[in-house]
This record gives structure tokens, C-alpha cells and sequence, in this order.
């Protein structure tokens, strides 16, 4: 018989279930103690904000919120093997990949609050990234987009979506990396493989054997890497945007994890997950994994860890004030920032409202 194709998957770990190291070839970053540190307090700080997010929902001071929980060393290893040139087009609850960017959690409460200025990021290098989407794989588009025009202009930038095990059955997902493999576009496709799609288990979502494959058809390079280990998704994005970045073409980056938490607080997972499950994939979790690693190294302690999350609160207590205390935006502003030039239908509308307003005071 004559095979027309063959491929692998790669899978990529460096730290088990227990925080230690299946691997010795260590990259440069993750031998730097200080840095590793440094990543172990922004993945501890993306779960207070989190923790803090949805306590905000439940006492009604937000709205619907996707939480985060169980993917911090998947956004923090996304955010911090990025360059600030490069471009982020994320889905909903990236949070962590957002924070080393330079999003504030006040940004994130304006959004899932009701007002788009949380969209309006006003600090480096975030400024340049898109704004959170809630259609499924939509996003993705827009990173190949970018992607092309880094490469009409000759820049040295590479285009980073994200996106969900679900979303990643999305036309959109294929068309995009379809159109970057067809163009050796520098653009990372990664799917975040939280195992569950609102309520449909990854089982059932795909009969691919992995998600990461899904690019091989789009002629791009593929990857599965064990999303809650932190060096290992800091590696595997490294590789990834140094590859598009020398002209090489896309990847598609598959980051298995799990979602400790229910899709948005509109959910109840109870109602379709067993808990044996949900108890078994907490004694896999990221965070517990790094520290067990840094304190083996005698780089974390017990007391560092109060010290980190007493200054998270103090850190959280000030975005949440900041956020409880911003004013409404005027009622002309729903009009004013849609259209370069807005429509005759519109303007009377814009009119009628600003005298409804004028009346009520």
C-alpha cells in the first residue's frame, strides 16, 4: 500500500501531578529560579482575582463572569512567552495571559459589567490587543487578519488566538487556520482543552485523537502539551511564535487542562459533571504543581505565600474600589462610538435621548 501522509503529535511536559521533573533538558527560562517565582506569583494572583470576580457576581455587583479557575498556568505561559509587539486575540477568560499584558482587573469588571470603556486598554503592551470575544472562534479570524497584514508590512510580529476545545470545531477555527497555512502566516492558534464545552465532554466533541492535529490538515505545525504545567506551555509557545516570527508559518498549540470551576457563573456544572471527576482533576491542578516544584528548590516558602496573598488582596481591594466607583458613561455614548459618521435614524434617536435625559434631571 502507498501512504500519502503520516504525522505525530508530540506531547510535551517538563513537571508532573507532584511538581516534579519528568525531564531534564530544562529551557533557559525555567532555570532561573527568580523568574519562575515570578510566573508562580502572577498564576497565585490570577486566582485571587478570580476568587474575587466571582464573589462580585454573586453579590450582585457584576454581571455573568467565565472564570478562570484551573487554567492559570495556561494563560501565563501564553502571556509571558509573548513580546509586546506581538498581538493577543483572546476568547473570554484568559485572564491570566491579559494580566502580564497589562489588562487591569478594573478593565475586566467594566467589561462583564456593562460597559465596553473595559475593552478600551489603556496600558502597554495591551493597548494593541483585541477586546474579549463571546463568539465562539470569531476571534480567530481576526488573528489571522493581523497575521496577514504583519506580513504585507514585513513586521517581526506574530498574531496569538485562543480559543476553547469546543470552539475549536468551529468554522471560523478552520477557515482561520486554513488561510494561514495556505499563506505561512505568523500567526498561534492555540486551543485551550479545558475537557468541556459548557456541557458536552471533549469525548464526544471530536473523533480526533488530539485537538493539536486539527492544524495538520492546514499544513501548520502541531503540538500537545500538558496545560497545567507551566514550563511546558512557556516552552511550547516559545517555539511556536519564534517559528512564525522567522517566517516559518503558523502553529496550533493544544494546552490540556481542566476547568476546576462552572463555564460562567450562569452555569451549574454539578448538573452534567461527577465529582469524582472534578476531585481527580484537582490533584492535577497548576499552581499546587509549581509550588510543590519552587519549594523543593528552596525558592518558596509557607511565609512567602501569606506575604503574596496579603498584597493580592490589598492589590484586589483597590482594582474592585476603582471599578465600584467609576461612572456611568453619558447616554449619547451608546451612539458615539459604532459609526464614523452616524445615520440620519440614528442621530434623531441620539437626539430624543439626550432630551429624555435632560427631562428626568
Amino acid at each position: 500500500m502507498t501512504i500519502a501522509a503520516s504525522f505525530e503529535i508530540e506531547y510535551l511536559q517538563y513537571l508532573d501531578a507532584e511538581g516534579k521533573l519528568v525531564r531534564k533538558d530544562l529551557p533557559e527560562f525555567a532555570k532561573d529560579l527568580d523568574h519562575m517565582v515570578e510566573l508562580y506569583k502572577l498564576m497565585v494572583s490570577t486566582r485571587v482575582f478570580d476568587t474575587k470576580s466571582i464573589a462580585l457576581q454573586r453579590t450582585g455587583k457584576l454581571g455573568t463572569y467565565a472564570s478562570c479557575l484551573g487554567h492559570e498556568a495556561a494563560h501565563v505561559g501564553i502571556g509571558s512567552a509573548m513580546r509586546p509587539e506581538d498581538v493577543l486575540a483572546p476568547s473570554y477568560r484568559e485572564y491570566g495571559a491579559q494580566l502580564y499584558r497589562g489588562v487591569q482587573p478594573r478593565d475586566v469588571y467594566m467589561y462583564w459589567g456593562g460597559d465596553e470603556r473595559g475593552n478600551d486598554y489603556q496600558k502597554e503592551p495591551a493597548r494593541h490587543d483585541f477586546a474579549w470575544s463571546v463568539p465562539i472562534a470569531t476571534q480567530c479570524l481576526h488573528a489571522a487578519g493581523s497575521a496577514l497584514a504583519f506580513k504585507i508590512r514585513g513586521e517581526k510580529r506574530v498574531a496569538v488566538c485562543t480559543i476553547g476545545d469546543g470552539g475549536s470545531s468551529k468554522a471560523d477555527f478552520y477557515g482561520a487556520i486554513n488561510f494561514v497555512g495556505a499563506r505561512d502566516l505568523p500567526m498561534v492558534a492555540v486551543i485551550v482543552n479545558n475537557q468541556w464545552a459548557i456541557s458536552v465532554p471533549r469525548k464526544i466533541q471530536s473523533g480526533a485523537k488530539t485537538l493539536a492535529q486539527k492544524g495538520i490538515a492546514a499544513g501548520l505545525a502541531c503540538i500537545q502539551v500538558d496545560g497545567n504545567d507551566i514550563i511546558a506551555v512557556r516552552k511550547a509557545m516559545e517555539d511556536a511564535l519564534e517559528h512564525a516570527r522567522s517566517g516559518k508559518g503558523g502553529s496550533v498549540v493544544e494546552l490540556v487542562t481542566y476547568r476546576l470551576g462552572d463555564h460562567t457563573t450562569a452555569d451549574d456544572a454539578r448538573r452534567y459533571r461527577e465529582a469524582d471527576e472534578v476531585k481527580q482533576a484537582w490533584t492535577r491542578e497548576p499552581i499546587k504543581r509549581l509550588r510543590a516544584y519552587l519549594e523543593a528548590k528552596k525558592a518558596w516558602d509557607e511565609k512567602k505565600e501569606e506575604a503574596w496573598k496579603h498584597e493580592c488582596d490589598e492589590w484586589m481591594d483597590n482594582e474592585v474600589n476603582t471599578y465600584l466607583e467609576t461612572k456611568a458613561q453619558p447616554i449619547e455614548a451608546i451612539f458615539d462610538y459604532t459609526f464614523a459618521e452616524l445615520p440620519a435614524d440614528l442621530q434623531k434617536q441620539r437626539a430624543l435621548a439626550l432630551s429624555l435625559e435632560k427631562g428626568a434631571h
